[in-house]
């Protein structure tokens, strides 16, 4: 079955950094678009960035662009996010979530069908 694992969360100060992992397994990574979503306390799910299949096109949140770096490894089955100059505004449970398709509009739920357990990343002032 499908199963994808974030990891590298944390707590780090405002303008500081995280690199976030998503272990990929149960289907074909490298068929499949990713995607990061998050969600801050008491608010809804929001994307962060999308990486089509093959890792040639990127797509960002106007919120975190120049900030954040989508990536894949579709050797290894990961998805990766660094981020950079991080805000307390970026305070959330971060997850990976798996498209239906090779290519996927962020922000329509519908194309995806899983989703990891999160990891917690805050960011102090």
């Amino acid at each position: 079955q499908v199963q994808l694992v974030e990891s590298g969360g944390g707590l780090v100060q405002s303008g500081g950094s995280l690199r976030l992992s998503c272990a990929a397994s149960g289907f074909t990574f490298s068929d499949k678009a990713m995607t990061w979503v998050r969600q801050a306390p008491g608010k809804g799910l929001e994307w962060v960035s999308m990486i089509n299949s093959g890792g040639g096109t990127k797509r960002y949140q106007d919120s975190v662009k120049g900030r954040f770096t989508i990536s894949r490894d579709n050797a290894k089955n990961m998805l990766y996010l660094q981020m950079n100059s991080l805000k307390p505004e970026d305070t959330a449970v971060y997850f990976c979530a798996k498209s239906i398709y090779a290519w996927a509009h962020p922000d329509r739920w519908s194309e995806y069908d899983s989703r990891g357990q999160g990891t917690q990343v805050t960011v102090s002032s």
